[in-house]
């Protein structure tokens, strides 16, 4: 399986928005042919003030049913069909009542939604320069584990904060997981020491392949600029770095080799030793 990590750019302009990630998807696509791409986190509006997210957020479609989807979801279900592979939709502000949810959604090469994950770990700290995140003032907390299937593998499912929580991704690689695919919108300061570390070190204890699309640069807050340090990645399961952006917008690809993570399963079998 073929694998892409777009990097972009977003602010809180969402047609915008949909117009780069369509750009740099469809570049993507034609350059590197990948069975599944993946998009960064809320790249549909990053930024803005309260209201600004909240008239940016969709109501998702019940699954299943017939109901008309926002011009997020009915984009990243047109790029999938039209293209025939799996879209991971990074993760887009879900309308659910008096708060949000940062959710991902999947779509197989038909279209069809496949998975749906509400982001469990919220982004409440105070960074090094002091500079304080709240993101439980606007979004609600996720609360299920979620995979799905893709390739003839199955697909973990996390969003750029969780990588801080070693537990979830064990829970993940017990639940079939080979590849977790963890969309980011990672600041500038935390990025330069955590970003790829974190990531490295997750893919090891999972003996995961792991494909991380997030967005770079500067946007725009109420309080007012932030930094996002993208480097996009995709990370093997011994913990190699095998694919990555550098600094700006653009994608990177990279082959999923499932003998890969076979050896490295059966040379030290973890899970098997775990004893807590």
């Amino acid at each position: 399986m073929r694998v892409t990590v777009v990097q972009m750019n977003p602010g809180s302009d969402k047609a915008a928005n949909i117009a780069q990630a369509g750009a740099l998807a469809e570049a993507a696509i034609a350059a590197d042919r990948p069975d599944l791409i993946a998009l960064p986190e809320i790249w549909t509006c990053l930024g803005g003030d309260r209201e600004t997210k909240f008239a940016a957020a969709e109501a998702l479609p019940a699954p299943g049913s017939n109901e008309a989807p926002g011009e997020a979801y009915a984009f990243l279900q047109d790029l999938a069909r039209r293209h025939r592979i799996t879209v991971h939709g990074g993760s887009i502000g879900e309308a659910a009542g008096e708060k949000l949810y940062n959710t991902t959604v999947a779509f197989d090469g038909e279209g069809r939604e496949i998975a749906r994950y509400r982001k469990i770990h919220l982004f409440d700290i105070v960074g090094p320069d002091g500079t304080g995140y709240r993101e439980s003032a606007t979004y609600g907390r996720g609360e299920d584990i979620v995979t799905y299937e893709a390739g003839g593998m199955t697909v973990g499912c996390a969003i750029c904060y969780d990588v801080r929580f070693p537990e979830l991704f064990l829970s993940l690689r017990k639940k079939g997981a080979e590849l977790i695919m963890l969309p980011a919108a990672f600041t500038l300061q935390t990025g330069k020491d955590h970003w790829e570390t974190l990531i490295r070190a997750r893919a090891i204890e999972t003996q995961c392949w792991f494909a991380a699309p997030a967005t770079w640069g500067q946007h725009m807050e109420k309080a007012g600029p932030r930094m996002t340090y993208g480097h996009s990645l995709v990370a093997d399961p011994w913990g190699h770095v095998v694919a990555k952006v550098s600094d700006g917008t653009g994608f990177a690809t990279a082959r999923i080799d499932r003998g890969r993570t076979a050896k490295v399963r059966a040379d030290m079998p973890v899970l098997d030793h775990r004893v807590l």
